[in-house]
């Protein structure tokens, strides 16, 4: 079977006084459909910039990343752009909520842009599972960082993605919180069957994940 996600080689230099900074070196990686993966590693360790490579966020400076078979760098922009609409949602540390939009109208905006009917009633439905039925036409503003994540969650969720990305989901709700977000983001996974690919460096959420793969420097050191 065809991974859903498959990275070869993948690298990732950027230009510094001095010449050329690799962040990135030969990483290569599969992800099942259904499969929950964590990366680990410390700051630095080329997380984020391999989580932004295997999205199509960014280009490599070598290597290929497919999903289902479909080289995304082999695409232009605009229809590496349209892949990720169709097949991924993306939850980031800092919410990226839109200020001048309510919950819903957040939730709304992706079902919308996609030319989706009844994107209200999805968006009131999904909001209604992460527990913001009662939060619908309140403003990112007047939401805790807590209900922010979870107003970010329904939004990656709404279109039923194949693939999830999360980049430190947790980084900036306290523990209490963070463990009630986590627990929203695995119940979805298993609820819809997505595929989820997070970046964390919390040993303890990753072990939430299937599998585990650890960087060191921009080197993958292993896979359990």
């Amino acid at each position: 079977m065809t991974p859903l996600i498959r990275a070869t080689n993948l690298g990732k230099d950027v230009p510094v006084a001095s010449g050329r900074l690799t962040i990135l070196a030969d990483v290569s990686l599969e992800v099942k459909a259904g499969e929950s993966l964590a990366i680990l590693g410390a700051s630095g360790s080329g997380k984020s910039t391999l989580l932004g490579l295997l999205a199509g966020l960014d280009a490599p400076s070598r290597g290929q990343v497919h999903w289902n078979g479909q080289d995304l760098f082999a695409l232009d922009e605009d229809a590496r752009a349209a892949l990720r609409g169709r097949l991924a949602g993306f939850v980031f540390q800092s919410f990226h909520l839109l200020p001048a939009l309510t919950a819903l109208e957040n939730v709304m905006l992706p079902l919308e842009l996609a030319g989706v009917r009844a994107a209200r009633k999805r968006a009131e439905t999904i909001l209604e599972r992460v527990g913001l039925g009662e939060r619908l036409v309140h403003y990112p503003r007047q939401l805790s960082g807590g209900e922010q994540q979870r107003v970010a969650i329904a939004r990656a969720f709404v279109m039923e993605p194949a693939i999830l990305f999360a980049d430190e989901p947790t980084g900036n709700l306290d523990s209490a919180t963070g463990t009630r977000v986590i627990e929203l983001l695995f119940d979805l996974n298993r609820e819809r069957d997505t595929t989820l690919v997070l970046v964390t460096h919390d040993p303890a959420l990753a072990h939430r994940c299937a599998r585990r793969l650890v960087l060191d420097g921009g080197r993958l050191l292993g896979q359990t």
